[in-house]
């Protein structure tokens, strides 16, 4: 098996450990944590395929904005956790670190390695004015609804987690 199969099913098991521990996870903040380490393992792939535009996007925007909006959803919501012990840190992390530390050797490991020429899909191959062009011009009103949807999504966070006039936090 060529190299580049051999991580490109590493980085899939990744994805599908880091999911299923965030389908799993008992802990809202490792839920999120183990959906970014998800999304830490897509972007590798994207890259393999030739695609590293996306790449970059698929860190930027969901391993970055996404998740810091899911973050700040859960902190106005104040959802109660439970406390952790401080033993059981390193258990109850391990997973996550474990795997976005392979997944990020790997992503390094394909940025300093020269993709073969035949390995790359030219037709595949845009750059970001192109395909902001394609994006905006061709699909814009799916963009809009979109960031649309997650404005609403962001302002119904807002109303679940509001508090009533004069009720007094009891902390």
């Amino acid at each position: 098996m060529p190299l580049y199969g051999f991580i490109f099913y590493l980085l899939g098991g990744i994805m599908l450990a880091a999911t299923l521990l965030a389908i799993t996870s008992r802990h809202i903040m490792h839920a999120i944590v183990y959906l970014i380490v998800s999304f830490f393992g897509m972007a590798p792939v994207f890259y393999l395929l030739g695609a590293p535009l996306l790449a970059l996007m698929e860190i930027i925007i969901y391993a970055g904005a996404i998740m810091v909006l899911f973050i700040f959803i859960v902190m106005m919501l104040k959802i109660e956790v439970t406390p952790a012990s401080a033993r059981g840190w390193l258990r109850q992390w391990a997973p996550a670190l474990a795997l976005t530390a392979v997944s990020a050797a790997i992503m390094i490991f394909l940025i300093w390695q020269a993709p073969a020429p035949q390995k790359v899909l030219p037709l595949a191959m845009a750059g970001p004015q192109k395909f902001g062009r394609f994006v905006y011009h061709r699909y814009w009103f799916a963009v809009e609804i979109a960031s649309f949807l997650l404005f609403v999504a962001l302002v119904g966070a807002y109303y679940l987690g509001r508090r009533e006039p004069g009720s007094e936090d009891q902390s």
